[in-house]
């Protein structure tokens, strides 16, 4: 089977990139799982975006700036400012259903390193209701279909169109198209502790590396400071908003820390954050950190923060009364697959859009609420310069046929999951060990060895545990060569 365009990724920058592509060409998303399982449906806060008076572009550049230790890329950063708000209002007209004030404006809060009210939401989940609004709206579009519960196991080049290997139903097969979106998301699962969803192994980003394209910035890993400290190993997340509306962070004596390790408290930067977090459990010899906002009117809470609310509950906690208890944990990658300012790749006619892909905007620290925000310009950039170039291309897309691939014969260890996740948390969570970073590129190195050398059988697990490795030797390579 041929197409014009193949997307891989079924989070907003996946699926906006569909939606904004001519409807003449003939487009297929794929999904590794579900087609909501993604980190951006996660995503609570909301979408950072200049539409007020008294906000303006170059307030929320310089934010940005701040946040990102002045490491951005400014061409990008102003493109993503300034053409934000246009992709935002695009939203509302396709039905999203962002927050109101009593005047039928759009709704915004604060949210740390913010200097402006200027994310607009969904109460506390406002990726669900952005990509749900989205895939209705692709049902609509008889140019996309979609594809889910499909891993893709190997990307090829072969003259000029992508041969992409699906793994499908217990079988490998290749599809084709003229071009190729990565929009795979990121790469939490390589981290023992994660608020990213089970797809988040660096898929996209392993097989452009793979294929040679260009990858940039890929040790820039952001921990968010207050994930829930309960539970499994994938985090749920207490949103940005909470601080932002308010909220104390406390430590295991019930004091506000913060103010001593950075002036704008509770509302600095994410990386400030986080990094306060780690020092005062340091300092304290405890991870014993709380988020409050019980001191809010437990109405307002419940209104503002349904989904973290319910969430809690199923731990027991009521957080119009009880402290959360939350620490840092791996959240969001910066760099990722680089890209020009039309989300081309350093291979003609690839692409990556949001998490996987390194635009530069975000720096050495994303901004809250940012990364929604990218992945909608970006996106909507892709597929604008895709309808441009396929229009100027004047061949036509033939069918090929569909190629069938040997499986292998040996199941694979799942415990190879946990080494790469174990050596990564304890080589490189917030502060580098440089000691355990040398030893653990060392052990990965050794499991790709493993992966090549034997005849494992090609499911889902070889697959994500291949990935997960050679993600893991970049990101440890990256960072042991800069610091």
């Amino acid at each position: 089977m041929t197409y014009d365009v193949v997307i891989i990724g079924s989070g907003i920058s996946g699926l906006y990139t569909s939606i904004n592509l001519s409807e003449d060409l003939k487009v297929l998303v794929i999904s590794k799982d579900e087609l909501k399982i993604n980190n951006s449906y996660l995503a609570q806060g909301g979408i950072a975006v200049v539409l007020d008076k008294d906000d303006n572009y170059e307030i929320h550049i310089n934010d940005t700036l701040i946040a990102g230790e002045h490491t951005n890329n400014i061409k990008n950063l102003d493109i993503l400012v300034k053409e934000g708000p246009i992709d935002v209002m695009k939203l509302v007209d396709i039905g999203v259903d962002f927050d109101r004030d009593e005047h039928g404006n759009l709704s915004k809060t604060l949210e740390g390193g913010h200097s402006k009210k200027r994310i607009v939401h969904h109460k506390d989940k406002t990726g669900k209701e952005v990509i749900n609004t989205l895939l209705n709206y692709i049902t609509n579009k008889e140019n996309i279909s979609t594809m889910d519960k499909t891993l893709v196991a190997d990307i090829n080049k072969e003259n000029d169109l992508f041969g992409v290997v699906i793994l499908r139903d217990e079988e490998l097969k290749t599809i084709y198209c003229k071009s190729l979106v990565l929009a795979t998301g990121g790469i939490g699962k390589i981290y023992k502790y994660t608020t990213n969803s089970k797809i988040a192994t660096g898929d996209g980003i392993a097989l452009a590396h793979n294929l040679g394209a260009a990858i940039k910035n890929i040790s820039k890993i952001q921990f968010h400071p207050t994930a829930l400290n309960l539970g499994s190993n994938e985090r749920f997340l207490v949103s940005e908003a909470v601080r932002g509306e308010g909220a104390f962070l406390l430590n295991k004596n019930g004091n506000r820390f913060m103010l001593d390790y950075d002036e704008r408290g509770e509302l600095a930067p994410r990386n400030v954050v986080a990094k306060g977090i780690y020092d005062e459990s340091i300092k304290l010899n405890s991870e014993e950190i709380y988020i409050d906002i019980s001191h809010k009117d437990s109405e307002f809470i419940k209104n503002r923060f349904p989904n973290i609310y319910d969430n809690c509950l199923k731990y027991g906690l009521d957080i119009t009364k009880d402290k959360i208890p939350v620490f840092p944990c791996e959240h969001y990658l910066m760099g990722g697959i680089d890209v020009n300012e039309n989300s081309e790749s350093s291979i003609e006619n690839l692409y990556a859009v949001g998490e996987c892909s390194h635009t530069g905007i975000h720096g050495n620290n994303r901004l809250a609420s940012n990364s929604l925000l990218e992945g909608l310009v970006f996106a909507r950039r892709a597929a604008q310069n895709i309808n441009k170039q396929i229009k100027n291309d004047k061949s036509r897309i033939h069918n090929k046929e569909t190629k069938v691939y040997k499986k292998g014969t040996i199941s694979i260890d799942n415990n190879l999951r946990n080494k790469i996740q174990n050596i990564i948390q304890d080589s490189y969570f917030i502060v580098l060990d440089k000691e355990k970073s040398k030893k653990g590129i060392i052990e990965i190195n050794n499991i790709i060895t493993d992966l090549k050398s034997n005849d494992y059988i090609r499911d889902v697990d070889y697959y994500e545990i291949r990935n997960m490795a050679i993600i893991s030797k970049l990101v440890l390579g990256e960072v042991l060569n800069c610091g």
